[in-house]
């Protein structure tokens, strides 16, 4: 059993008021309840010691007269428990973690490494800081043509895509290095070298880097199907499709190859989004199209990212909120509308801006749009419903490219579908998300967005 003086004989330097989980998370749990005991039958004087200087200035300045430590301060103060993130107590406690925990330098690479090998090393290094921009970028100007290797330009181009790391000048180097190994590469290769672009939404300033990948899918097109399909993805999230090789993916005799695969049902659903992509974008396209019976959702639930990440998420917050503005009957939450784009909050609004209950009307809009059969010329939609759809769209800080201001290629190409189809986009920011104070201000922030495109609800609103 661990006791209050064991405790403090481990850290003697260490105020009780800056017991936090974030500084001692092993601990933690164990005195917090020790010391709430001591507190309830009267312990030792001993246990109750003064506060270091930081936090006495702290609890002077908050002008409580009350000492920082106790079970709650042992839990660790948040802002809703009504300590400020930016109070002088908050500051104290965030200066000590970072005094106690300072970053892990880099890794160190042996210096008779070659510059190639320095950074294939890197990029191998799970250690590796995720963003080493600089440290990449002169990796990249030190080593020799014949360094750089398909093997390390695949690390490099995984690493951007995975940390999200928007760079110009590591995504131009690897559009450079496509185009001039274009005769060594496979469509297997080509695809994780492409992955990165449309994944950060980056279409490089190569000239040949289009020209290059056509003639790569023309070539290995009927090689590796599945590398085929990945390769489209990208580029569909660049709004780059190629004519040519949408022919080849949507005949009859590659659907018939890739059906009996083991990976039939993902081809399938990156072929429905690109068959989407078609309908949507490329007005012009005359050739095959997907057949309705191949046809499947394209994203029928909320991304693995989001699924991930969903205790970091403001969707339950902005769940409650729209509860308690518009009732609960009046949005529905993770909708999936044709032909298979799930959304976040979608509103049903009548043509004078009264938010209406959902369950009196369709929530959904038609697909195709167009009154005309699959691949003939568009005209007028099918639908003279007066009732528009407002989909409110979260946008957390992981929907973004690291520097926080570029979509990513996915949800940059749901968000521009959606609008496509007829569906009016209402973004929240996570910026804007992040700054209100509790679900009252969140509530405000609400308000305000809705009123500013003219919705009405309540009494008044229908």
């Amino acid at each position: 059993m661990v006791s209050i003086t064991q405790l403090h004989a481990s850290s003697p330097a260490l105020c009780p008021g800056l017991r936090c989980s974030a500084v001692w998370p092993a601990a933690a749990p164990a005195s917090t309840a020790l010391l709430s005991g001591a507190q309830q039958v009267g312990g030792p004087a001993s246990w109750r010691r003064p506060p270091c200087r930081p936090c006495a200035r702290a609890t002077a300045a908050s002008g409580t007269g009350e000492e920082p430590w106790g079970a709650a301060a042992l839990a660790g103060p948040e802002p809703h428990q009504g300590f400020p993130s930016d109070g002088p107590l908050m500051c104290a406690l965030e200066q000590e973690r970072r005094f106690r925990l300072p970053p892990k330098p880099p890794p160190t690479l042996q210096p008779g490494l070659r510059s190639g090998q320095r950074l294939e090393a890197a990029l191998s290094c799970p250690r590796f800081l995720r963003r080493p921009q600089q440290h990449l970028i002169r990796s990249l100007a030190e080593a020799r043509p014949e360094e750089l290797t398909p093997h390390v330009m695949v690390l490099l181009a995984q690493h951007l895509a995975r940390h999200r790391l928007r760079e110009p000048q590591l995504l131009e180097a690897i559009a450079h290095f496509l185009v001039v190994q274009e005769a060594q590469l496979s469509s297997k290769v080509v695809q994780k070298l492409v992955l990165p672009f449309g994944r950060l939404n980056y279409l490089p300033l190569e000239q040949q880097f289009m020209p290059c990948l056509e003639r790569i899918l023309a070539r290995e097109a009927g090689v590796a199907p599945l590398a085929t399909v990945n390769i489209l993805m990208s580029l569909c999230q660049l709004r780059c499709l190629p004519f040519r090789a949408l022919h080849f993916v949507f005949s009859p005799s590659f659907i018939n190859h890739v059906s009996g695969t083991p990976h039939a049902l993902i081809v399938r659903r990156y072929l429905s989004l690109l068959d989407t992509a078609v309908e949507l974008e490329l007005p012009g396209y005359r050739g095959p199209r997907l057949p309705r019976r191949q046809q499947v959702p394209i994203f029928p639930q909320p991304l693995i990212t989001d699924r991930a990440r969903c205790k970091y998420s403001h969707k339950d917050i902005v769940a409650e909120g729209l509860r308690q503005l518009l009732g609960e009957e009046k949005y529905r939450q993770d909708l999936t509308v044709p032909p298979g784009y799930c959304t976040d909050f979608l509103l049903c609004v009548s043509s004078s801006g009264a938010v209406l209950p959902v369950r009196t009307q369709d929530p959904f809009l038609p697909y195709p749009p167009r009154s005309c059969p699959q691949g003939q010329a568009a005209s007028q939609p099918t639908t003279h419903d007066p009732a528009q759809r407002v989909v409110l769209m979260l946008r957390e800080r992981w929907h973004f490219c690291r520097d926080g201001r570029v979509l990513l290629g996915s949800r940059a190409l749901r968000e521009r579908h959606l609008g496509l189809l007829g569906y009016q986009l209402l973004p929240l920011p996570f910026e804007e998300l992040e700054s209100q104070r509790g679900l009252p201000q969140l509530k405000s922030y609400l308000r305000q967005k809705l009123q500013a495109l003219g919705l009405r609800w309540g009494p008044e609103g229908g």
